[in-house]
């Protein structure tokens, strides 16, 4: 089998901080977290009026989660999963694809990368990480196995969008020409 273009699948730790939404709360955890001598790897935040929910993926989980905690924060450990491959047009929606094709929603994901990067890490809450875990491993995803998923994909939905189109029933009308 050719190289992947995902070379590192695997399942992480990810650290979830619930801090007040205000100016300096992300700096102070920030420093927490430096001090410890931790590396933050992946980082988003979502807020509401109040409050911040800043989601980490740190180099010592565990470190980072005891200088929190140490410091008063409600942090949250849960598993993610994390690639680390390919910058290229397209790997979100094969990634996508390829767990709902396995029937594994994405509760949530981010990622950034340099534009000029040739290779990028994308953080994935998936609602099973047991199963997305074996569906990812499970799939040829080098260049030409993802362009063979794309492809077989892509007729998936030609066939689908055909049936929908061809389901669709003409109004039988009556003698006087009115439904």
């Amino acid at each position: 089998m050719a190289a992947s273009l995902y070379p590192s699948i695997q399942v992480g730790t990810q650290l979830a901080l619930f801090l007040a939404n205000r100016p300096g709360t992300i700096g102070t955890a920030a420093d927490v977290i430096s001090r410890a001598g931790v590396n933050i790897l992946a980082m988003t935040t979502s807020d509401t009026i109040e409050h911040l929910v800043m989601r980490i993926v740190v180099d010592k989980p565990k470190t980072a989660l005891h200088a929190l905690e140490s410091h008063g924060t409600l942090v949250i450990e849960s598993e993610v999963i994390l690639l680390e491959g390919a910058n290229r047009m397209g790997s979100l929606s094969t990634i996508a694809n390829l767990l709902a094709e396995a029937q594994v929603n994405i509760d949530y994901a981010y990622c950034a990368t340099p534009s000029n990067s040739k290779q990028g890490l994308l953080v994935l809450r998936p609602s099973n990480v047991a199963k997305a875990l074996k569906a990812l491993n499970k799939a040829d995803l080098s260049r030409t196995g993802e362009k063979k998923f794309i492809a077989a994909a892509k007729a998936r939905a030609d066939l689908e969008a055909k049936a929908k189109s061809a389901s669709k029933i003409a109004p039988i009308r009556g003698r006087g020409g009115r439904e």
